[in-house]
């Protein structure tokens, strides 16, 4: 059975093959931590469940969802960008409802390119930055992200002629795998770039909620320009337990947002009314207390890792924001992978190589603090006892 030629120009997506590892090792016995994949071992705050299980109850959202979305969903982003970001939206035109922050990105390679065309991937980034414009039938180009320029790309070494062919660039602040916040003037930069050469700019916005240190994360659409040129993915699955439920929205452009609706109405029937009516509960202000007292949470066990890397040897900067720490390897191994595979096996903590999100992470890997902390402080330990 021979599949598709777009399917052969991808890899296996990075977390399944992790996922493979882990139960393969699992079923050998072995008492596996795995602080690879971030996903939020907290439950989701307790007002969204009671929506949700109000929203469940009602006949009324056994139905076809709209593509569109609620109204309800669509009023509670607005709101909550006025009150958070200082940014205005329309509720009928510039807001819809995904089905997660993954499936929109991908879609919206769907919608933009066409085969030749450029996509510009921050590297290192989320795999589905570089796989969703393979699929599409584009071609996805890396910008590099380096630690002497604070993770953030060098706009000015972008090839004229990859210019002319781009027409979607992802990037995403805080960032994953990095965990490094948006450096001053970024955003304006790539705002005016998407401007002059024609660029739908989409920022990742899955991270924004959970900071550390006083640090507030901005909106891309705060930027003067932003909402012309760019859109902005919002995940609710980090920043409110919610990873398991699938609800993003996708904000910005009115244009965009249309091209985004007509290929979605082609491909889905859209998401499920009572998780719209969850979300609209998260975004709620009085569920902003929830997100400072996981904040706290993930405060307390950045410190706990960092603490413990820094007394192996470790030159680890602690993040403010995201939740992962991004460290270099220590000395003596010839690639990341190598690394995470003697850790694997030598400790059996699964954590992740930096190489497998970029060419430009290589030499570093991704600790996830999204572990019980009985589990992560054994994790620790074992780390550094290596």
């Amino acid at each position: 059975m021979r599949s598709s030629r777009r399917l052969e120009r991808i890899p296996p997506y990075l977390f399944a093959e992790l996922e493979r590892k882990l139960a393969a090792k699992r079923a050998a016995g072995v008492d596996v931590i795995s602080l690879g994949i971030g996903d939020p071992d907290m439950p989701t705050y307790a007002p969204i469940v009671d929506a949700a299980q109000r929203a469940v109850a009602d006949p009324s959202t056994h139905r076809y969802p709209s593509n569109r979305g609620r109204p309800e969903f669509r009023e509670a982003v607005a709101a909550f960008y006025a009150r958070r970001f200082g940014v205005e939206l329309d509720p009928e035109t510039e807001v819809m409802p995904a089905i997660g922050a993954k499936e929109c990105i991908f879609n919206l390679n769907l919608a933009f390119l066409d085969p030749g065309d450029v996509a510009l991937a921050s590297d290192p980034g989320y795999p589905v930055y570089t796989g969703g414009p393979l699929l599409a039938g584009g071609d996805p180009v890396l910008m590099p992200l380096l630690a002497d320029r604070g993770f953030s790309p060098d706009l000015g070494r972008i090839p004229q002629d990859v210019l002319h062919r781009a027409r979607l660039m992802f990037i995403n602040y805080p960032n994953n795998p990095t965990g490094a916040v948006v450096p001053d003037g970024l955003f304006e930069q790539v705002a005016e770039l998407g401007a002059r050469h024609d660029i739908l700019v989409v920022h990742d916005n899955s991270y924004s909620e959970i900071t550390f240190d006083g640090y507030v994360a901005p909106s891309f659409l705060q930027t003067p320009g932003a909402k012309e040129t760019g859109v902005e993915v919002f995940s609710l699955s980090k920043g409110y337990n919610m990873t398991g439920w699938r609800c993003a929205a996708i904000v910005g452009n009115a244009e965009a947002i249309a091209r985004y609706w007509q290929l979605k109405s082609n491909i889905d029937s859209g998401l499920f009314d009572a998780v719209q009516l969850a979300g609209a509960a998260a975004l709620a202000p009085e569920v902003d207390s929830e997100v400072e007292a996981m904040n706290a949470l993930y405060t307390r066990r950045r410190d706990l890792v960092c603490d413990a890397l820094a007394e192996a040897g470790v030159n680890v900067t602690p993040p403010r924001g995201t939740i992962y720490v991004w460290a270099p390897i220590p000395p003596g191994f010839e690639s990341a992978a190598a690394y995470c595979e003697y850790v694997l096996e030598e400790a059996a903590v699964a954590i992740t190589p930096g190489g497998a999100y970029g060419p430009s992470g290589e030499g570093f890997f991704r600790i996830s603090l999204t572990t019980p902390d009985d589990r992560l402080l054994e994790a620790v330990k074992r780390l550094r006892r290596l």
